[in-house]
């Protein structure tokens, strides 16, 4: 008999119990009242449970009904999201989408457009691959769908590439290492004499990065928080993403250094969004996307609002950093 139960019989013991009465009831559902208590009757039937009491006026809800109420709401919650879903299917919606992202890219930024995206789309199952460099091969071999690199990624005339965000990218070291107190930009030939840390495999570089210095002693991680803790144990040199040494730089713990060749203040990396230009993102890859370019102009329109007051103190912050670390020369050695 429980076969026999429909979505429509569940729909009305909802709006009864939710209305309390089976004559409002059919006024909301359109119905006879004598439509809606005969069908409730038939639904106790077949579940063998009676779920109202009809003994006073107005129909209560028994102790199983109440039971029940809540498992019908949510078959009938699962059918309505059954029937968005496959409105979405039809519509070109992905019901999976898988995103190839590099560790170089702002964490938080990512996570606001993944808790954003999960509202829009909450029927769209997300898969991420977080990847040190090697993020095009998964784009290329079609794993993902989207993928979010950097500038000095193997570009292919297979890929669609559009412009995210920059990240600027300091040359830092800790306080202690011994290139933490020299000024002006370091000769390549002074830094071979010490480990150079990097996360990015020279296979994965573009062909514009291949002519930047190859340092004699190289340590490569592939985890970017190893490397973080390798600087701040001072076992090196390297570049890190600025978001993520901003708070050691403003404490004395990691000190910018400039290196022969380098812009100052480090590389700005360019974080671009790419995909087959033979399978474009559908609607839910475009949204993810379009939402990820607009951090970079959230984070533009922080920077210009940003208050004289901070910038003074941040330059402070830099002071004490310098006035630490010259302080640190002049103490005798024992």
């Amino acid at each position: 008999m429980l076969d026999g139960v429909s979505l429509d019989q569940l729909r009305i013991f909802i709006v009864a119990a939710d209305e309390g009465s089976f004559s409002a009831a059919g006024r909301r559902l359109s119905r006879a009242q004598s439509v809606v208590s005969q069908t409730l009757a038939n639904l106790e039937g077949q579940l063998g449970v009676k779920l109202f009491d009809r003994s006073a006026r107005f129909p209560v809800l028994t102790d199983q009904g109440r039971a029940l109420l809540a498992d019908a709401r949510k078959v009938a919650g699962d059918v309505a999201a059954f029937k968005a879903q496959a409105k979405s299917l039809a519509g070109g919606l992905e019901p999976e989408l898988s995103v190839a992202v590099d560790v170089m890219f702002p964490e938080m930024t990512f996570t606001r457009v993944v808790t954003a995206f999960q509202n829009e789309f909450p029927s769209t199952l997300l898969r991420f691959d977080v990847e040190s460099s090697a993020v095009v091969d998964p784009v290329l071999d079609r794993h993902c769908a989207i993928g979010v690199v950097g500038s000095w990624s193997l570009a292919s005339p297979q890929l669609t590439h559009e412009r995210l965000l920059a990240v600027r990218i300091p040359i830092v070291v800790s306080s202690k290492h011994p290139l933490a107190t020299r000024r002006g930009p370091i000769p390549t030939t002074v830094l071979d004499e010490y480990v150079h840390l990097t996360h990015i495999d020279p296979g994965d570089l573009s062909r514009t990065l291949v002519s930047r210095p190859r340092y004699a002693r190289t340590w490569r991680l592939s985890h970017l928080g190893a490397k973080l803790a390798f600087l701040r144990a001072g076992l090196g040199f390297g570049g890190m993403p600025l978001h993520l040494v901003e708070a050691d730089l403003a404490s004395g713990a990691l000190v910018e250094i400039a290196t022969e060749g380098a812009p100052p203040g480090g590389h700005m990396i360019t974080m671009s969004a790419i995909y087959r230009t033979d399978s474009p993102p559908g609607p839910a890859g475009r949204w993810f996307i379009e939402h990820l370019k607009q951090q970079d102009l959230r984070q533009a329109k922080q920077k210009t609002t940003r208050s004289p007051a901070s910038r003074a103190s941040a330059g402070k912050r830099r002071q004490a950093s310098t006035r630490r670390s010259r302080a640190r020369k002049l103490v005798p050695s024992h």
